[in-house]
């Protein structure tokens, strides 16, 4: 048997699927995603169950094509997701959620 070519690859690297958020809270993935998805970048929810279930436990991960990675952060406001800024603020328990 055969094996494929490199070239033959099915995917290139703007097909690619990149993590350009994370998130704590499952409301908020929902959020990020419905504003990409209305800026036309598709998009998609990678440990969304997992994250439901045990929230600290597990971050869920919105990811986009490597293509439209820029414009994706662009739109999210160039972080990370609120795990970024709830690392910078501490646990949480201090501002009411």
């Amino acid at each position: 048997m055969r094996e494929p070519k490199a070239e033959m690859a099915s995917e290139t690297d703007d097909d690619r699927w990149v993590m350009v958020a994370r998130y704590l809270q499952p409301v908020r993935v929902q959020i990020a995603k419905g504003a990409l998805e209305s800026a036309g970048i598709e998009c998609f929810v990678q440990g969304e169950n997992a994250n439901a279930m045990l929230a600290f436990a597990f971050r869920a991960r919105l990811m986009v094509h490597a293509r439209d990675e820029a414009v994706a952060r662009e739109v999210l406001g160039g972080t990370d997701g609120e795990l970024e800024r709830e690392l910078e603020l501490g646990d949480g328990a201090d501002d009411g959620e």
